[in-house]
């Protein structure tokens, strides 16, 4: 495509998180706004902006892969924008590595993606990687206002960035401080998103616990405060929240699991590691016992809560009987459903030159251990939920005919067969548990 020319055709690739596949949907709506229309599926796009995740290991050669691969039969490429975490933290070596891409945009500026693609159609290569005081929210249009349905679960981001500095961890320096988005301009996003259609909302934060802001009369409140605000909203049906931490979980969001029935019985809640020297060393301010306690007080309030977790194995100086100690609080918890990962080293941060780190074969044995305890319980759970009755939020259609997928309350992907529509909420029983997922029949047609 010549310089000059302005893309008529987008394409967003979106990895890793949540809070990017949020990100990727707003960056869709701004270049909307621009009169740029998404390519049709199997079809070349003019512009293609890939959406990046740095937690990931090799997450950065994984980008100049993808960019390989966007080159044509004819040796030319599409206009190309890197975005998301990868480019914020080494945006300018992807200007020196990849002369293919025309733009960098780090998470807090892709608001400013239409200005760069007309310098960049221009011919110029640009670069935006600040973290301006003011927040992208205001710059962003409204949501839904061209009228495009909602997905039946939807996002919505209502805090970013993150002030704990876990030492392995590069989302203070990608992400930011935490910033809490403004209440009212929460309340009407979740209120455009269910007149579109959504029936779910997640909300989104790298510490989504820590939101605060002002409600309507000027009272100061916390998450809990606003999940009972949404959950006024008629037309919405679940509420759900990802990605807490433990040291900002409050008794008022306790309550919130007990009292509120449109908050689902679902709780990711990290923990990272079962020993208090590792978890010391990963500065993550909480230890085994007092993460125990949130979790005891949450079953408490909400007896039947599926939990769920993250881990890392081999963090730098981990020794094979504080390995046993995370196998033994994974025994205590019983988690529903667990991501867990190799330790890998990020640029920038303390843990990469820690002394200790722990040899590659060695990780592998242990994250093979985890996880087979980990799948253990995950599978125990989809299969003591068999014989339950519940409702699932119709999602999509299955990969077999007549085949239907959608969501439980305890985030389980249940798999039925019926007439049913993409954002129904239907009953159903649960009849045959897996690791992945479950099997269900309907009881009854359409919920109202």
């Amino acid at each position: 495509m010549p310089p000059t020319q302005i893309p008529q055709t987008y394409r967003v690739k979106s990895f890793g998180c949540q809070m990017n596949v949020y990100d990727g949907e707003r960056m869709a709506e701004l270049l909307a706004e621009q009169g740029i229309t998404a390519a049709p599926d199997g079809a070349e796009a003019d512009l293609v902006v890939l959406n990046t995740c740095h937690i990931r290991e090799k997450a950065a050669e994984k980008v100049y892969s993808d960019i390989g691969r966007l080159r044509r039969a004819d040796g030319s490429s599409p206009l190309i924008a890197v975005a998301g975490c990868v480019a914020q933290a080494e945006g300018d070596e992807i200007m020196k590595r990849a002369p293919a891409v025309q733009m960098v945009v780090g998470p807090q500026a892709y608001h400013r993606l239409p200005e760069m693609i007309r310098e960049a159609t221009g011919g110029k290569r640009v670069t935006d990687t600040d973290m301006p005081a003011q927040t992208k929210f205001g710059a962003l249009p409204a949501r839904n206002r061209d009228g495009r349905r909602s997905a039946p679960a939807a996002f919505l981001t209502v805090q970013e960035g993150c002030d704990k500095f876990c030492t392995y961890c590069v989302v203070p320096y990608t992400r930011g401080a935490e910033v809490s988005r403004p209440h009212a301009e929460l309340i009407d996003e979740a209120k455009r998103l269910v007149d579109a259609g959504a029936r779910e909302i997640s909300l989104l934060g790298q510490n989504v616990n820590a939101w605060t802001g002002e409600d309507a009369r000027g009272r100061t409140i916390g998450l809990d405060g606003l999940i009972r605000e949404l959950a006024e909203i008629p037309e919405l049906a679940r509420i759900r929240y990802t990605t807490s931490h433990p040291n900002d979980f409050t008794e008022g969001l306790i309550a919130a699991h007990g009292e509120v029935d449109k908050l689902m019985p679902f709780l990711h809640l990290p923990v990272q590691a079962g020993s208090d020297r590792v978890l010391k060393a990963m500065n993550r301010s909480h230890t085994a016992e007092s993460y125990l306690k949130v979790l005891e007080k949450v079953r408490a309030a909400r007896p039947d809560i599926a939990l769920s977790g993250d881990f890392i194995v081999g963090f730098p100086g981990e020794s094979d009987a504080e390995f046993e100690d995370t196998l033994a609080l994974v025994d205590t918890v019983r988690y529903a459903q667990c991501f867990s990962f190799k330790y890998s080293p990020r640029p920038g941060t303390p843990a990469a030159t820690m002394d200790g780190q722990v040899p590659a074969e060695v990780m592998t044995e242990r994250i093979m251990r985890l996880q087979a305890a980990l799948g253990r319980d995950q599978t125990a759970f989809n299969k003591a939920s068999v014989g339950k009755t519940c409702q699932v939020l119709v999602e999509r259609k299955g990969k077999l005919p007549g085949q239907w997928l959608g969501k439980s309350p305890w985030l389980q992907s249940v798999y039925f067969e019926d007439d049913v529509a993409v954002g129904d909420m239907v009953t159903v029983e649960l009849t045959e548990g897996g690791y992945n997922a479950v099997s269900a029949r309907l009881l009854s047609p359409v919920a109202a």
